[in-house]
């Protein structure tokens, strides 16, 4: 399944990846196109098996703060949103841990990893200045080897404590500790804290200061002390970036960094994306780009392409949401660029054609195709008009693998260009090479 991942009407940000049984599981947030806030009252669990990973199920509402159509309100204190949850496994037993906007944070219960989930309680503690006052923002939990359970959290300071790991609520007393991740450089720490235990070592993985990020620590113990190690990923890079909130799980054997990215012109509107990582054998993960892939090891150039998937939006062009049905690359102007990576052409040096299909909108000119670099030499030119529809130019046999970018260009020139400039020339829907 390529980016992101999940159907593209669904919205689930700050996601914690975890695998049970023979299933993936993504724990997140979840966000609503069109509002003006982070979140929603709900948490919703979607799935897929190991041996499918295009075939994703949704369980539906697992928790929630409101009555829901589907779902009645699990907490009596509050109906505030419901942000970043984690969900462990202890002793055949799913603990879902859930941060709950400016209330006091609780754990649920349930026998299945998809819940519903049951309310245990709220946390219980004996903690006389308690860092945000039982909020346990953005929790973070690792069940380690020995049974022991440690859940990590902070926004714009770090903390953590131990549970007891017979009730999985109460903070062992005199395991309470701030700053477990230094604010300071070269930490940074923001907020989102993930832990996971990597080949005997502790890694913690977090949004630095510089939030648009996913960095991670490394300690040989679960208190720390933690040493900083870099960044894994950066949603930011030549697209329109935000906050990012993630974690890491080895699927099938190859480790993936689960984050995600900016849709519909704002920062309240996430998509999960996934990319594969590599953890050398000194415990290090090079940071790795955003790409189009997901769990795919290459695109298909012959199968359409999805304007939404694109991994690459520079200029000031973006992902916007039509409708239920429709996600195209709006507000571009002349310059924009829109990038994807990466298809595999095969070896077949054939010519073929690129088609796209635009959205009219008063303006002519051309989109340029390029390969591996926006800055190369275009290997075609596709004309629109004024009216859209579907475009196409030939192209000489391209073979192997690529990054594809479009390059949109005005058609004007003297006065015109002045006139039309910063003008949304079209909308980019979807585009297939023929051949």
């Amino acid at each position: 399944m390529s980016n992101p991942y999940l159907p593209s009407w669904e919205y689930i940000p700050d996601g914690e990846p975890r695998v049970f049984g023979d299933r993936l599981y993504i724990y997140g947030s979840h966000d609503r196109a069109g509002c003006d806030k982070f979140c929603d009252y709900r948490l919703k669990v979607w799935s897929a098996p190991l041996s499918d990973l295009n075939n994703w199920v949704c369980h539906g509402t697992a928790f929630s703060t409101r009555d829901l159509r589907d779902h009645e309100s699990d907490t009596d204190w509050t109906d505030n949103e419901l942000y970043a949850p984690d969900v462990v496994e202890k002793d055949g037993k799913y603990y879902l841990y859930a941060y709950i906007v400016g209330a006091k944070g609780c754990v649920a219960v349930s026998d299945r990893p998809e819940g519903p989930f049951r309310l245990i309680s709220q946390y219980k503690y004996n903690i006389e200045k308690h860092y945000d006052d039982g909020t346990f923002i953005d929790p973070g939990v690792l069940v380690d080897d020995d049974g022991r359970v440690y859940v990590y959290c902070g926004y714009l300071g770090s903390y953590m404590a131990e549970i007891d790991g017979s009730d999985m609520v109460t903070v062992l007393d005199g395991t309470y500790k701030t700053d477990i991740i230094p604010t300071e450089e070269p930490f940074n720490f923001f907020e989102a804290c993930s832990p996971r235990k990597i080949n005997g070592k502790y890694y913690l993985i977090y949004s630095p200061k510089q939030g648009s990020r996913l960095v991670y620590a490394v300690s040989d113990s679960p208190t720390g002390p933690f040493e900083f190690k870099g960044t894994i990923i950066d949603n930011s890079v030549d697209y329109p970036g935000g906050n990012d909130h993630g974690s890491v799980m080895c699927v099938n054997g190859q480790w993936y960094i689960f984050y995600h990215r900016m849709t519909n012109n704002t920062i309240m509107s996430r998509r999960g994306c996934a990319e594969r990582i590599e953890i050398l054998p000194d415990g290090t993960i090079p940071q790795v780009e955003m790409t189009s892939l997901g769990f795919e090891e290459s695109l298909n150039p012959f199968a359409v392409t999805k304007a939404d998937t694109a991994c690459v939006l520079k200029g000031g062009c973006f992902i916007t949401e039509r409708n239920i049905f429709e996600r195209v690359i709006t507000s571009v102007t002349d310059g924009c660029v829109m990038g994807w990576k990466y298809y595999d052409f095969g070896s077949d040096t054939d010519p073929f054609s690129v088609k796209l299909k635009v959205r009219g909108m008063g303006c002519r000119g051309t989109i340029s195709v390029h390969l591996d670099s926006y800055e190369s030499e275009p290997v075609g030119t596709v004309e629109f008009t004024e009216n859209g529809g579907v475009i196409s130019a030939g192209l000489t046999g391209i073979t192997g693998r690529h990054a594809v970018y479009l390059r949109a260009n005005a058609g004007y020139e003297g006065w015109a260009a002045d006139y039309f400039k910063g003008r949304t020339l079209f909308e980019l829907e979807e585009f297939v090479f023929v051949r």
